[in-house]
This record gives structure tokens, sequence and C-alpha cells, in this order.
């Protein structure tokens, strides 16, 4: 691919600031930025390679904003990201064994279930609570699982992470958030590095977009860090249900198949 037009690599930049700001609050940056890739003309490899590297450096960005106001506990948070990123490479490498099919079908329901958890408890609190689960079980077995998925397909990873640190080592909104950030950073960094030894990392377009999510998760950690509880969740619902929407969209999906199947024949 030739050095890209000036036009493309400002419009992505701008794609990339707003997916920023989303991502920091709640996720869900990926709904933005894959499709902006693909119209660019990448092909789905380079555009998932490049997403993660704009992908990593937006987490990495909203993890620094929250890290200075005193909102990471890095005695949890080490163990919790070395888990993600190993869990991120393994997943990535065993991206060709496991069908994408499998959890496009799987993944909408789990993002409905995750919305409707945020919606109508009251999990989500400015207070962090009693733990459920102890930190070397988390990091043992539930952060690896996340982090793998993150690596082999992604779509609402953030949501996970969120959904397992806040109903199991109990913290609130923001805590939750800022640590989910870091999580997410390293399952991302983890698959990057095998993207970039695959070469399916197009630099030029990822670094443009890399700097409109660094500004734009800096934008979005600060709302978050602003209003709380009051913007994540809602934020948390209205994003869950938009990538179970876009997932189900794809005709090529057997859970709509499925769906179709039952109600129109």
């Amino acid at each position: 691919m030739h050095f890209p037009p000036t036009e493309l690599l400002a419009t992505l930049f701008a794609v990339a600031a707003i997916a920023g700001a989303f991502d920091a609050i709640a996720g869900g940056g990926g709904l933005l930025t894959v499709p902006a890739l693909l119209l660019a003309g990448l092909n789905p490899v380079a555009a998932l390679g490049t997403n993660k590297l704009q992908g990593a450096i937006s987490a990495i960005s909203s993890t620094s904003a929250f890290a200075r106001r005193g909102l990471i506990d890095w005695k949890t948070a080490l163990p919790v990201a070395g888990s993600a990123a190993i869990a991120g490479l393994c997943g990535a490498l065993c991206a060709s064994l496991l069908s994408p099919k499998v959890l496009a079908a799987l993944v909408p329901v789990l993002l409905i279930l995750i919305a409707l958890y945020f919606g109508l408890s009251r999990a989500l609190k400015t207070e962090d609570a009693l733990p459920r689960a102890p930190m070397w079980a988390v990091v043992a077995f539930v952060i690896p699982i996340v982090g793998f998925y993150d690596g082999i397909f992604g779509p609402g990873a953030g949501a996970f992470y969120m959904v397992a640190i806040v109903t199991l080592l109990g913290y609130g909104a923001l805590k939750a958030t800022a640590h989910t950030k870091l999580a997410n950073a390293a399952s991302n960094l983890g698959s990057l590095s095998l993207f970039m030894l695959k070469g399916a990392v197009v630099w030029p377009i990822g670094l443009s977009m890399a700097a409109g999510a660094f500004i734009g998760a800096q934008v979005g950690s600060r709302l978050a860090m602003r209003f709380g509880p009051k913007l994540i969740r809602p934020l948390l619902v209205t994003i869950s249900c938009a990538m179970a929407v876009k997932l189900l969209a794809d005709p090529a999906n057997s859970l709509r198949h499925a769906v179709v199947g039952l109600f129109g024949g």
C-alpha cells in the first residue's frame, strides 16, 4: 500500500479521536474504527492489525489519565495486565483454530446480557464493595479468558473485563473503568505483537489513528471521571447493545440465520 493521502489520514485521525473518547468511557470504539479502516481499502487482516495499534494506544492513554488521579491499584493492576497480555497473544496465535462464526453467534447474546446486567442491576456504583472472589483466582482464570477472547476476536472485550472487575473484585465504577482500560491495553499489546510480526500493521494509518485515539481517550477519561456512573452506565448499556446489533447485522452470522429461520419460516 502506497503512502495514504493526507485527507484519508486526517479523516481516520478524527474517527479514532471520537472512538478513543468512547473507548475510555465504555469501550466499543472498534464499532467506528474497523469499518473506517475497511472503507479506507485495507484488507480484513490489515484492518484488524492496524486497529489493534490504535486501540492499544487509546487504552494506554486513558489508563495514564486514570492513573494520574490515583484510580489504579498497581498491586492489583500489574498481575491483571500481565495475565491479559499473555492471554491476548495466545488468542491471536490461536485465531486460526477457532471459527469466528462461532464467536460472532455467541457474543451478541453475551453483550445483550451485559447490557441488561448494567441497565437493571445496581452493581455499578461509585464506591467499592466487598470482593466476591480472591484476586489470584480472577488473575489466573477470569482475566485470561477475556484476554484470550480479545486476541482471537475482540468485540465487547472491554465490557467483559468490566463485568469481571465489578462483579468479582467489587470495584466502583471509576476504579473498574480504570482497571478495564489497563487490561484492554495489555491484551491489545499482546495480540498487536503478533500482527506486527506478520507485517499486518499499516503504520502510516496506524500511527495517525493512534495520535487521534490518544487525544480522544484523554477527553473521554476526563468525562468519565467528572460524571462517573451517570455517564458510564448508560454508555455501557448503549454500546453493548450497539455491538450486539452490529454483529447480528452481518448476513453471515449464524445466530441471525437461526432467528430468521425460526420466525420467518
